[in-house]
């Protein structure tokens, strides 16, 4: 039997544990994995992956690329974002289409606002990808979202904050959209946090006395924990109201976990992810010169917040790491001029995710291999309807593979890296995880740690059912 490829001796991830084996792809898929076989079938190529680990291609399941927000946009878009996903192991993206307000008033429809995603990663993308539909206006997208289903999205998203961009949802929104991901096998993606409080305390801090006085530390004062998690609260309410599935994105708070263990326990079809940058970075990092670099939403916030989110992807009320991605210059940050409400919130992460996920977790020993394989590849791929196409190292599914080195460290540097940031929330870190080779569809896109891939190579994804209860 001959292969294309064979990857050799590598320690491959399974969800039974790290087995010592070969994996064998034919074409774009994994045709076999087993002990020897390098020694026992031919391959038009074969990968040394002797004292490396074997593991799925991650999934960032939530990425802003080329996102118009805050006046300006985000400096990733589908050429360089990818690249630098590739370079970190990520191997498929998970973008928002979003539509916007038109002249006239009314908004784009979900269709429309697909057709504008696709136009940007279409032939540019190096990873294969696909969308969240974001619903802006209930009253004209309700009746779209069936139609939105059968043309291969699972997933739809709604804001409880940003009015001023012409994205934010309310209750009734919500409760409305529940009930049709109930009819529909579908899920409703939230970015809870809440909005008419939020602004009021936004208001009290915003005086030119106290932005000279505190600078970006009042990104933080003026969003306490309560902000997300009584939005939580709410959503999580709506969830079991309607029995309609819901993911909380970028959970960044200790409450938070709690209230989704609780929600868990009582059968509410409720899932959350959490962010690198929230597991590793706190609000101290306001107090920096550059401070306003860090600015995000929801925040950074303390570190008793990054320690109860470890807590909760061991204990499995958080099931996603992800990104949130959303790449922004210094340049474009330093639009804020002191006024912190006018930072471009967000910052890049598709090329540490990985990396620091591994560091962290794996080298810091609060997660198993498997673990973080789960949390990175296999649930991101169930929850959002991939699996087993992707998220898995088993025969028939997508050769999306990463090849990591268990200690090899790199330092992270701004200017040998493949996003158009220059500048890092992790710079100078020495970070271990960073992909040696990155596979997709079987095909190598990083090789040695550096990006060989072609732009286009990636494909869109249509997807049928998303969430544990399809």
């Amino acid at each position: 039997m001959t292969f294309d490829t064979i990857i050799k001796g590598g320690s491959v991830v399974t969800p039974g544990g790290c087995i010592d084996a070969d994996v064998a792809i034919s074409g774009e898929k994994i045709a076999a994995v087993g002990t020897g076989l390098s020694k026992l079938a031919k391959a038009n190529k074969v990968i040394d992956a002797k004292g490396h680990y074997v593991m799925p291609g991650v999934l960032d399941v939530h990425v802003h690329l080329e996102l118009p927000f805050c006046g300006t946009t985000s400096s990733d878009d589908y050429i360089t974002g990818t690249r630098a996903g590739a370079r970190g192991g990520v191997t498929t993206v998970i973008d928002f289409a979003i539509p916007y307000a038109k002249k006239d008033g009314k908004y784009e429809s979900l269709s429309e606002a697909a057709d504008n995603w696709h136009k940007k990663a279409e032939g540019r993308s190096m990873i294969d990808y696909t969308f969240h539909m974001c619903i802006t206006n209930w009253d004209s997208h309700a009746s779209q979202i069936e139609g939105m289903v059968k043309r291969g999205f699972s997933t739809f998203k709604e804001f409880m904050i940003y009015a001023s961009e012409g994205w934010q949802s309310d209750d009734r929104a919500m409760f409305g959209t529940l009930e049709k991901m109930n009819d529909l096998g579908s899920m409703l993606l939230v970015h809870a946090e809440s909005s008419r409080v939020l602004d009021e305390m936004i208001a009290r801090f915003h005086t030119p006395a106290l932005m000279k006085k505190f600078g970006a530390r009042l990104h933080a004062m003026s969003r306490p924990n309560v902000i997300e998690w009584e939005a939580i609260q709410r959503a999580v309410a709506w969830c079991d109201v309607t029995d309609g599935q819901l993911y909380i994105v970028h959970m960044s708070t200790a409450e938070g976990c709690d209230l989704i263990r609780e929600a868990q326990s009582q059968g509410v079809p409720v899932l959350a992810e959490t962010c690198a940058q929230y597991l590793v970075l706190d609000d101290s990092v306001f107090a920096r010169k550059d401070g306003h670099l860090f600015a995000c939403c929801p925040q950074l916030k303390k570190k008793a917040d990054c320690e109860r989110l470890w807590e909760g992807l061991q204990g499995g009320e958080v099931s996603v790491i992800s990104t949130d991605t959303c790449t922004f210059t210094k340049a474009q940050k330093a639009m804020w001029k002191g006024d912190w409400t006018k930072i471009p919130m967000g910052m890049p992460g598709l090329e540490t995710l990985l990396p620091v996920s591994y560091t962290h977790g794996i080298l810091g020993k609060r997660l198993s291999m498997e673990q973080l394989v789960d949390c990175l590849c296999s649930n991101p791929a169930k929850i959002m309807g991939l699996y087993p196409r992707k998220g898995a190292i088993q025969v028939g599914s997508d050769a999306d593979i990463a090849i990591i080195h268990p200690k090899k460290k790199i330092k992270v540097d701004p200017k040998k890296m493949e996003t158009n940031a220059d500048w890092s929330p992790f710079d100078g870190w020495e970070l271990a995880g960073f992909s040696r080779t990155t596979l997709s569809r079987g095909t190598v896109i990083v090789d040695d740690y550096k990006v060989v891939g072609k732009a286009g190579h990636g494909k869109w994804l249509p997807r049928t059912g998303a969430g544990l209860r399809k």
